[in-house]
């Protein structure tokens, strides 16, 4: 035995002297990397922001704007708070850029309710709700939003678009599928990009095309998601919601409406869709939405069921691992659910100016696309060039519209997008549209 283990140690020193140090390895490598050829250099485009695509594309577009003797439209900086009127470079002028839609961002109760909210809570929750970041306006807000949609409970995301991103991110997955509207917002976009779900759009508003879709598709994956928008942004139409529920219910499916401009535009009270249409909420699966619009704050919102709710308020990552919301973001939006409540007027006078606005619009040849005329109105002129040189000439005469170019919308649909406050008046709607007829029949 002793023999044998005395061979063995003499066999471990021999390789340990034939093993190269530590130190004789790392010299190796060196020299080594010495000895080859230098790597392949990189082009340039790779490593240089000024080449990257996008902002290839902003350079541009910026050059277009000049030869075309045009401002910049993008980031005008306003003077105050922005409603019908707003101040921009110092002067006053008619506004059409802002989805302050029943003109509470700026409401002296408003405002107050934030200040109070700022004095008690501070400007920050400094911590995410799950751990530290509790307040109790974070739960009143939610109980007065899940109260508003008549469903169990509801979640507040710090972002909008964090709302979509990281709901659909999370809810869905490699095995299954999320079928939404071709105009569907970037945010769901994103959300469905994320969950690595199988993603299929269906023509705008055309649930002919939606139905065979899911005839086709549905049964190949798990679960299946339809995401629609109350309100569309870009063309003020809205989907037919009886029929999506009807279409969600035969091929078992959830159904998501995210209300992001149809809560407090759409229905007698401003409740939204499923007023507009008079249905029961609890026949939409997931009901989603943001506080920037009518209510005058900041963030988002999922409404729906206990589970639905729990699931996202434990596990969505934009909500799990992100800071709370500051109170005196909450405050103002829990503010507005009141008051809308008491003043169903401002809901009446939005539909009536949007109407106004509309017609007027149609009466004078104008493009307006499918509008229903509720608080969004495009006037489509079918140039890029075009409608950003409208929106400056109309800029000039002291009316504040943005133009929506080209790759936002196709080319041939290039257009000039309204939006609608409570607080316009049908003066103002004449004095714009006077001004835009005469530029066009000039173009």
């Amino acid at each position: 035995m002793t023999a044998k283990r005395s061979e063995l140690k003499r066999q471990l020193l021999e390789q340990a002297r034939q093993r190269p140090s530590a130190r004789s390895v790392s010299n190796i490598g060196l020299a080594g990397q010495a000895s080859r050829p230098a790597s392949r250099k990189v082009p340039e485009r790779f490593t240089r922001f000024d080449a990257h695509p996008g902002y290839q594309q902003i350079a541009l577009m910026r050059q277009g704007a000049e030869q075309l003797g045009l401002k910049d439209p993008f980031f005008k900086v306003h003077e105050g708070t922005a409603g019908a009127t707003s101040v921009i470079d110092g002067r006053t002028c008619i506004n059409f850029a802002s989805y302050n839609y029943l003109g509470y961002s700026g409401d002296p109760r408003v405002n107050l309710a934030s200040t109070q909210a700022v004095e008690q809570y501070g400007t920050s929750v400094s911590a995410s709700r799950v751990v530290s970041g509790e307040r109790p306006i974070h739960q009143q807000l939610e109980q007065a939003i899940a109260k508003a949609y008549q469903v169990d409970d509801a979640v507040v995301f710090v972002s909008g678009h964090a709302t979509n991103v990281s709901t659909l991110g999370y809810l869905l997955g490699p095995k299954d599928l999320i079928v939404h509207d071709a105009y569907i917002h970037n945010s769901s976009l994103v959300g469905a990009q994320l969950s690595g779900a199988k993603r299929m759009s269906f023509s705008h508003n055309d649930l002919a095309s939606l139905d065979a879709l899911l005839e086709r598709h549905r049964h190949q994956f798990e679960r299946t998601l339809v995401v629609v928008e109350g309100l569309y942004s870009m063309d003020g139409d809205i989907p037919d919601l009886p029929e999506l529920i009807a279409l969600k219910n035969r091929h078992q499916a959830w159904l998501m409406v995210d209300e992001a401009h149809s809560f407090g535009v759409l229905g007698d009270t401003g409740l939204g869709l499923r007023e507009h249409f008079n249905i029961d909420p609890r026949e939409v699966d997931i009901w989603m939405g943001t506080m920037s619009k009518t209510l005058s704050g900041c963030g988002g919102y999922i409404a729906g069921s206990v589970p639905l709710v729990e699931t996202l308020r434990y596990f969505a990552p934009g909500f799990l691992y992100s800071v709370g919301m500051p109170a005196q973001v909450a405050a103002p939006s829990l503010k507005v659910l009141e008051l809308m409540t008491e003043e169903p007027e401002r809901v009446e006078k939005l539909q009536s100016v949007s109407r106004y606005f509309l017609e007027q619009a149609r009466a004078r040849g104008m493009d307006t696309g499918h509008s229903i005329g509720a608080a969004v109105v495009p006037v489509i002129v079918g140039s890029s060039p075009l409608a950003a040189q409208l929106s400056h000439a109309l800029f000039e005469q002291g009316m504040n519209v943005q133009p929506i170019l080209h790759p936002a919308v196709p080319e041939k649909s290039a257009r000039l997008r309204f939006f609608i406050s409570c607080e316009h008046t049908e003066e103002q709607v004449d004095q714009t549209l006077d001004a835009l007829e005469d530029l066009l029949s000039n173009a």
